[in-house]
């Protein structure tokens, strides 16, 4: 029964405008208004991630969305020239160049915040292994 199913995401926001400028206009993606206020993201294969209103969002620790991509560095620049931050992590299992890459292992992951905090990536390669 579920494997059948056209499952999709859901991420909350603070912001439904700011959402819209960032996932729209910073990274490009396709955004459509959805029901009750909220935003559809069109991704790859027409795949939905729906972003809906929550005033009181607390971000997730962890990364809710990646984006897979054949070269993380022309990604980083591209998205950086849009005003994309890429965070820099130092002294742990994830340190970053000054770019904002992750080159320890494992495809090349670099990773962005959007306007409520939810913690984004771009990978290289599928991401899946």
């Amino acid at each position: 029964m579920l494997q059948e199913s056209r499952a999709f995401s859901g991420i909350a926001v603070k912001d439904i405008d700011e959402a819209r400028e960032f996932y729209g206009t910073a990274l490009g993606l396709r955004v459509e208004d959805g029901q009750m206020g909220m935003l559809v993201l069109r991704l790859g294969g027409d795949r939905p991630v729906l972003l809906y209103p929550k005033p009181d969002h607390v971000p997730a620790t962890y990364t809710v969305l990646n984006f897979p991509v054949r070269d993380v560095e022309a990604a980083v620049a591209a998205l950086t020239d849009q005003g994309v931050v890429f965070e820099k992590y130092e002294g742990t299992q994830v340190a970053t160049d000054e770019h904002g890459v992750f080159r320890g292992g494992g495809p090349l992951i670099a990773w962005f915040t959007d306007p409520s905090g939810n913690v984004l990536s771009v990978v290289e390669g599928d991401g899946l292994g």
